[in-house]
């Protein structure tokens, strides 16, 4: 089945919903970056949020860039997002490996270890939004839910989960994100928050749901819903020989001139996908000139 997202309303309107099932776009990110399974898990809860958080963006230009920079072993993650379902990302580290954590899961938050979480906006104004928080756990779900609450105001649950093959597959990957509007009221917020504690793992909701439908009916139990879209989600890289070769045309002459007198070209390595693109010494004359 592909990765999609949906987009719902809950208890009348009061509750704002999201899930995305997505294991499709985070064995992709796995095979391009070939991470080990904790930073499969890692990156891939990340770009699920984030791809999310994308279609909560209006504009079809909006971009919304979630970057980690941490202590653990990990060094770093760092995802790309749009307003129609498409994100990309790449981890600082990928072969990070580490012993199960006490639950005999893959452990992210030891991966991550301490640091800053920072939420980049690009909705066309001059200066781009920009909301930075502590890491609080490193497993990345909570993180967000303390984001929104801390940068946006707007009380949140998230939900993020990875669940690995023996053989470093993705069995099972996706989440949700929950969202009171600011007229709920307190029976609703009572029932929702007696939901979210007796929640078993979001790996196991997704071992029971494997649609975003079936994981908002397991969270949201007897809470009544309505999809209101549903959006593809892809793991996509924009790259292409041509704008790297932008980027080339940007550094000085005076470099572009010494890798033209080495004769031998040069390769240029997208930090999103890993794909490699070579451009020979007559290449790199032209964009000389």
């Amino acid at each position: 089945m592909e990765d999609y997202i949906v987009r719902a309303t809950a208890a009348n309107g009061q509750i704002r919903a999201f899930a995305v099932t997505s294991r499709n776009l985070v064995e992709t990110a796995k095979n391009h970056h070939n991470t080990s399974p904790v930073m499969t898990a890692a990156l891939g809860r990340l770009l699920s949020g984030a791809v999310m958080m994308g279609v909560m963006m209006k504009g079809e230009k909006d971009l919304l860039t979630i970057q980690i920079q941490c202590s653990g072993p990990a060094k770093g993650l760092t995802v790309t997002a749009d307003s129609k379902g498409t994100v990309k990302g790449y981890p600082q580290t990928a072969d990070v490996i580490l012993p199960p954590n006490g639950q005999g899961k893959l452990d992210v938050g030891v991966a991550l270890g301490l640091g800053v979480m920072s939420v980049i906006k690009d909705i066309g104004m001059k200066e781009p939004y920009v909301g930075q928080i502590e890491l609080k756990t490193g497993e990345i779900a909570e993180d967000l839910t303390y984001y929104f609450a801390s940068s946006e105001q707007i009380p949140s649950s998230v939900g993020l989960g990875v669940l690995m093959n023996k053989d470093n597959t993705v069995k099972r990957a996706g989440g949700f994100i929950l969202q009171l509007l600011p007229f709920t009221d307190e029976e609703t917020i009572g029932r929702l928050e007696e939901r979210i504690a007796n929640l078993t793992s979001i790996t196991a909701l997704l071992e029971k749901g494997d649609t975003p439908e079936l994981l908002l009916k397991e969270v949201l139990g007897d809470i009544l819903f309505e999809v209101t879209d549903r959006i593809e989600a892809k793991f996509q890289c924009n790259c292409s020989k041509e704008r790297i070769g932008k980027s080339l045309a940007t550094i000085s002459k005076k470099d572009l001139d010494e890798m033209i007198a080495d004769g031998q070209g040069i390769e240029v390595t997208c930090h999103f996908c890993n794909t490699n693109y070579k451009f020979n010494t007559e290449e790199l004359k032209e964009i000389r000139n």
